[in-house]
């Protein structure tokens, strides 16, 4: 090359990397970011809008790992497009990420409004739904509360006979070798083991806390465990025997999943049935999906300043709780009551509890509308969102551990999936 090569001749006029790096530079407002930069120190640092642009498209291209992501601005034209032919390191990219990622994460309603701006979101249906990504920890790594009692004794009497083994042994050696010796060291597979208590013995007193906390908050006992009185008398709350709690991500949990129970937190997505826009994303480590209907409501009206017109929703959200909510805001819900069968009537679901009038109205609204209903767009909006996600994308675990930082790192992967909604709309109209 005689001379250096424009970014636009190294893909197609009209691909995604220009669109991205374009909006990121001349529409998106980072100035959270920028202004972080205050002074150059050592090596001057790579663009952090270009660092930002790089992100962004990786996680549309399903490129998650710093290591990858690194990898393709040496490799991949359109990485390079992006980039101007710069290569950042991995080290670089994963702390750039970990330093803006709060800042990386509000990207989502910058973007949502521009979808609503480009008249992709109409906020006439949205479908809401949850789906279960898997944690950075393995369920093997977590420990029942029954078992943590047992092991604890275990080890607290192994390492007690560890130490009167050594204390004989240190005893024997300085009738040897004389005080002033090396030798009277804790062997290393003694320290490894008391640093295991340790840490169980942590995480028995986290999930006594827990149980101690949900008792405060509810008066039912039952559910967060029995009661027992401690050395001194007072009453100390005791966690269910099966509550487990993960060593390496404690705020993830066991989850089912279509694959079986993993270690897992539970990403819920509202979106729009018109475009597949996402309007509002949140992460719980909750199982259930009954308690996330009033905080998605909440995202919706504050990312998009209003409420939607319908919401459709599965099983998992129907509770007369959540049916009031709908109402009291004025918006009309197809909230499925129970699993359907095929050409048969909609149920009451057995998991619902005591039935109210609300649900009873709900399963009179489905039948009535019988295939029509309204609520068939659910299948058709939300759950093909989820599978571009994971199964196009390959996003099927989150990268960084504890729900603050699943929840950035959530809001970026449907920041990403927006920005492809948002260039492909551009295209058309182009």
């Amino acid at each position: 090359m005689l001379l250096p090569p424009s970014v636009r001749d190294l893909v197609p006029e009209g691909h995604t990397a220009h669109f991205v790096r374009e909006l990121v530079r001349d529409v998106l407002d980072l100035s959270e970011i920028v202004s972080s930069y205050s002074e150059e120190r050592g090596y001057p640092p790579y663009n952090p809008v270009m660092m930002t642009a790089l992100l962004l498209y990786a996680y549309s291209q399903g490129v998650y790992s710093s290591r990858k992501i690194a990898q393709a601005c040496e490799e991949r034209t359109d990485f390079m497009a992006v980039t101007a032919m710069q290569r950042p390191d991995f080290r670089t990219i994963n702390s750039f990420r970990l330093r803006h990622a709060s800042a990386l994460s509000r990207l989502f309603v910058q973007v949502l409004r521009l979808c609503f701006a480009s008249g992709l979101v109409k906020l006439g249906h949205v479908a809401l739904d949850g789906t279960k990504i898997r944690a950075n920890a393995s369920k093997h790594r977590a420990m029942s509360y029954g078992r943590m009692k047992v092991r604890e004794a275990e080890l607290t009497a192994e390492v007690a006979g560890w130490f009167e083994e050594a204390e004989a042994a240190d005893a024997t050696d300085d009738s040897l070798h004389g005080v002033d010796r090396r030798g009277d060291e804790l062997p290393e597979w003694v320290r490894d083991k008391r640093q295991r208590l340790e840490r169980i013995r942590a995480a028995k007193a986290a999930l006594e806390a827990e149980a101690a906390e949900s008792v405060s908050g509810s008066d039912q006992g039952s559910e967060a465990g029995a009661s027992a009185c401690g050395p001194s008398g007072h009453v100390r709350t005791v966690p269910p025997e099966r509550k487990q709690r993960n060593f390496t991500d404690p705020e993830s949990r066991i989850m089912k999943t279509s694959g079986g129970f993993e270690q897992a937190y539970n990403a819920q997505a509202a979106v729009d049935a018109s475009s597949q826009v996402v309007v509002a994303a949140h992460v719980t480590n909750a199982c259930n999906d009954s308690e996330q209907l009033h905080p998605m409501l909440d995202a919706i009206q504050s990312n998009t300043g209003r409420d939607p017109a319908e919401l459709s929703a599965d099983s998992g959200y129907c509770s007369e709780r959540n049916l009031a909510e709908l109402d009291r805001r004025g918006i009309r819900g197809y909230i499925a009551t129970g699993r359907q069968k095929h050409s048969s009537p909609w149920p009451i679901g057995p998991n619902l509890g005591p039935v109210g009038g609300r649900t009873r109205r709900m399963v009179q609204r489905l039948r009535c509308g019988g295939r029509r209903s309204r609520y068939r767009l659910r299948k058709q909006s939300v759950e093909p969102v989820f599978g571009q996600i994971k199964a196009v994308r390959g996003f099927r675990q989150f990268l960084r551990r504890g729900l603050a930082a699943v929840a950035d790192e959530w809001h970026l992967v449907c920041t990403a999936h927006n920005l492809l909604k948002l260039a492909k709309a551009g295209c058309r109209s182009a």
